[in-house]
């Protein structure tokens, strides 16, 4: 295990995990019975990590959503469905290699299946912009949200980018107009839509494709009007202040079940999503079966009134009577 690729607070785990490892091998390979050991190890390390992973601050999530090992987009694709094939471009400008979509089937269920994919090593990353999605991003987004409407397919949406990509070109090319046209559109297709975070969602960038009828937050992912980072610069002009406006922006899949913006938080395997893709990828997936045997059920007027409602009751309040 790489240092890079771990989390500071995930290194006395690592380290021990390692330490395990080791015992192991030195038993195979010498004849020697250290079963009790390693056992007495193993339940150390289970009761290191869930020490660690209940008592996680707001920017220790942020992190976990960031991990360099986190399963992506494509990931969940290739562990989810079958018979994917990828849709390309927006007929207007560009195919925006941040935005990955295209028609496959979950549980043998024709679904269209879209979202950000961030990429792994420096190439990648480059490729896909960092999962920051250009006007023509949002504009491929629309027309493959298009296609499922006339088809008469469910849209699922995996959401997991720091942002739109704020560059001349893409502001020049219409980045807010491309985000609002989708928020409009998104608001009245006729079929069922069901959002998954699965990392980060940060700002206009997440929500120019997170407008659905439910919507389901990962343990350790965040969703946020602006990043910690953008928030610190703007309060404090000082990017360091992250883990404390991390606290003030009540990011975390916990604080948006309070506030009612989401859904349900799907439960992550022990040490996050990074430990065990398979395991992670199962549950997604029975999260959104499930959601999609519901959504078909309702009557198209049903469905998009909810939806409407949704959004609509987001940020309401009452102030108490004295």
């Amino acid at each position: 295990m790489q240092d890079k690729l771990c989390l500071e607070f995930e290194r006395p785990i690592l380290e021990l995990e390692k330490k395990i490892s080791d015992m192991r091998d030195f038993a195979a390979g010498s004849n020697i019975q250290l079963s009790e050991e390693i056992s007495s190890l193993q339940s150390k390390v289970n009761k290191m990590r869930e020490e660690i992973f209940s008592s996680l601050t707001r920017w220790q999530k942020v992190q976990l959503a960031r991990h360099p090992r986190r399963p992506h987009t494509l990931d969940y694709i290739e562990l989810m469905t079958t018979d994917f094939i990828e849709i390309h471009g927006d007929r207007y400008f560009a195919d925006d290699k941040a935005l990955v979509g295209g028609f496959a089937k979950l549980e043998g269920r024709p679904v269209l299946i879209v979202g950000q994919q961030k990429g792994r090593d420096t190439k990648q990353k480059l490729l896909r912009n960092f999962g920051m999605m250009h006007p023509e991003g949002y504009r491929k987004a629309l027309r493959l949200f298009k296609l499922a409407e006339k088809f008469n397919k469910p849209i699922v949406i995996l959401i997991d980018t720091p942002g739109a990509y704020p560059g001349i070109g893409a502001e020049e090319r219409g980045q807010a107009e491309a985000i609002a046209r989708n928020l409009r559109e998104m608001a009245v297709l006729t079929v069922p839509i069901v959002i998954v975070i699965i990392g980060e969602g940060a700002s206009g960038g997440a929500l120019g494709i997170g407008i659905g009828d439910k919507i389901f937050m990962l343990e350790y992912s965040w969703y946020s009007v602006i990043s910690p980072e953008g928030c610190s610069a703007i309060l404090w002009r000082d990017a360091a202040q992250a883990p404390q406006a991390a606290e003030a922006l009540k990011l975390t899949a916990d604080d948006l079940m309070d506030l009612q913006i989401v859904d349900k938080i799907v439960k992550e395997p022990p040490g996050g999503a990074h430990n065990d893709y398979k395991s992670m990828a199962t549950s997604v997936k029975n999260e959104i079966v499930s959601a999609l045997d519901e959504l078909q059920t309702l009557p198209q007027d049903q469905l998009l009134q909810n939806r409407l409602m949704k959004f609509r009751r987001m940020g309401v309040f009452r102030i108490a009577e004295d």
